[in-house]
């Protein structure tokens, strides 16, 4: 069944989803999954859902407005001199020492103060929000599923393919994420464990061209294309590994996030990862009387801090860190005065982190203030949009055009220099100094070369450790500039190779690592 066709059946296609999305031209484009730069191919997002509304003022405390917040949440407010100092007016819960060490690393940023105008108090109305990239109550498609839908517009028909092997985006978990909603399918693949392979009943479906048929056909492909992805990510999962020790495994974020690690180093070519995490919902027993350092949130900001130390640790292990952006989210925060349980209410603003080798690192944006004395209810004010941070991580990290990204959101963009900026200088140094580009690396079965050459014949084979050719990938005259090579793989047993480019009497080696 066609997708504009089900579109037309299901009546999706009404004034307020139209088929072309925000200004994009609904074409296909090349082999790309985003309108992605060759710079950007090997990127990855995850996104981390905090789920119920975490209280950022119990998480980032502005140490020098300490004395304010003892007189509005003084039965939960941690003692000042237990917090773990990152800068002299900024401190993080005492729990969270993995996420201390990331920050003075220089892989953990912060970004203060952060909402959408009007802020919403409603779990649901508040997380459609923030999924959708959008106030506009009648917009169902997820930021990132308009962006998929505007150079993909056929979708679910004919994916996976031989362009499209690997699922969009992931969704760890037994639901798919409103973030990659598009207007007839979601373009997320619900992944509970990457090592178990799920193959639904397909059965055998007739379309009679009834509304009826349609309706089925349709539901055929879904779970035709839930099987064959589901096998691709079977494959890489048991082609990738972990290297890190710190997984706890008794930590669920940790071995949601430990399934990521594994996948993208089995050489799953998808780009965005989202993950929850639930129970932020804090409004009783936040604290314990008896000790202001225990309740509930100190135990799940423990498991944050935790499993993103970890997994940071894994990607550094794997020589992944370079190709992988984190970044946490809630739909709200809490209210700067505790409630008489323990607990806090529904706010507005609040931190949000970056973590990576390749985010702006430190605290971005100022502290929030607080009064000595707030109006009933009162939360922290938004000062930086979420949705800016969504559009300067397309931007900055997948190099996407300033254009296109304003094009999805509903407002005039500002933009932040929060990601991608390590990279690329890595990139281009590496190609301006004649050395290549292999990657995904590693891989399990191809991979792309990119290389700067010069004007004249080029060859391109692969060797292994003993020197030995055991494929011949490339030879022909080729014009001076940056260009992109296939590197099929296949066949090949698992281990060490080496791409070696002969360019203008100039021989270059960059090492490329094939997994089981």
């Amino acid at each position: 069944m066609k997708r504009r066709d089900f579109v037309k059946n299901v009546a999706l296609a009404s004034a307020s989803l139209p088929f072309v999305s925000n200004g994009f031209g609904m074409q296909a484009i090349g082999d790309k999954l985003f309108n992605f730069s060759t710079g950007a191919e090997d990127r990855v997002l995850v996104m981390i859902r905090l789920n119920g509304g975490n209280d950022g003022l119990n998480t980032v405390v502005p140490i020098d407005q300490f004395a304010n917040l003892m007189i509005h949440r003084s039965e939960i407010i941690v003692p000042q001199n237990q917090l773990l100092p990152v800068t002299p007016t900024v401190g993080f819960h005492p729990v969270m020492q993995g996420m201390k060490n990331l920050f003075d690393q220089g892989k953990l940023g912060v970004v203060q103060n952060v909402g959408y105008p009007d802020q919403n108090r409603s779990h649901f109305r508040s997380m459609d929000i923030w999924t959708t990239g959008s106030t506009d109550i009648d917009e169902t498609r997820g930021w990132l599923g308009r962006y998929f839908d505007s150079y993909n517009p056929n979708y679910p028909d004919g994916y996976p393919n031989a362009s499209y092997p690997d699922p969009f985006a992931i969704s760890m978990g037994s639901e798919v994420t409103a973030t990659c909603q598009g207007i007839a399918a979601n373009f997320s693949h619900a992944v509970s464990n990457p090592n178990n392979s799920v193959n639904l009943f397909e059965g055998s479906f007739v379309n009679d061209g009834s509304y009826y048929g349609n309706h089925v056909e349709f539901v055929a492909t879904i779970i035709e294309q839930t099987n064959s992805f589901g096998q691709v990510i079977h494959a890489a999962a048991q082609a990738g590994s972990n290297l890190s020790t710190m997984y706890d495994p008794s930590n669920d974020l940790a071995t949601q996030l430990k399934y990521v690690a594994q996948m993208i180093s089995g050489g799953l070519k998808t780009k965005v990862y989202v993950l929850s995490l639930g129970g932020f919902d804090t409004h009783d027993n936040q604290a314990d009387a008896l000790d202001l350092n225990a309740g509930l949130h100190r135990g799940l900001l423990q498991k944050v801090s935790d499993a993103i130390a970890a997994f940071q640790n894994d990607l550094q292990l794997l020589g992944l860190e370079n190709r992988v952006v984190g970044m946490t989210f809630s739909e709200f925060g809490r209210q700067i005065a505790s409630n008489a349980s323990l607990g806090t209410d529904h706010g507005d603003a609040a931190p949000l982190f970056l973590f990576g080798t390749c985010i702006q690192t430190g605290i971005i944006g100022p502290n929030p203030v607080i009064p000595s004395a707030i109006p009933d209810q009162a939360g922290v004010p938004m000062q930086i949009d979420f949705r800016d941070v969504y559009a300067s991580i397309l931007r900055d990290w997948f190099q996407v055009p300033s254009n296109e990204v304003q094009q999805l959101f509903g407002h005039t963009v500002q933009y932040y220099s929060l990601a991608g900026w390590c990279n690329v200088g890595i990139e281009e140094q590496t190609l301006e100094q004649g050395g290549i580009l292999v990657y995904p690396n590693p891989t399990p079965s191809a991979c792309k070369i990119k290389v700067h050459l010069a004007e004249g014949r080029t060859s391109i084979s692969l060797r292994d450790i003993h020197g030995a050719t055991v494929k011949e990938i490339f030879d022909l005259s080729m014009g001076a500039g940056i260009h992109t090579i296939d590197c099929d793989l296949d066949g090949l047993s698992s281990g060490t190779y080496f791409v070696v480019v002969r360019n203008h009497g100039k021989t270059t080696v960059e090492k490329v690592v094939k997994t089981r």
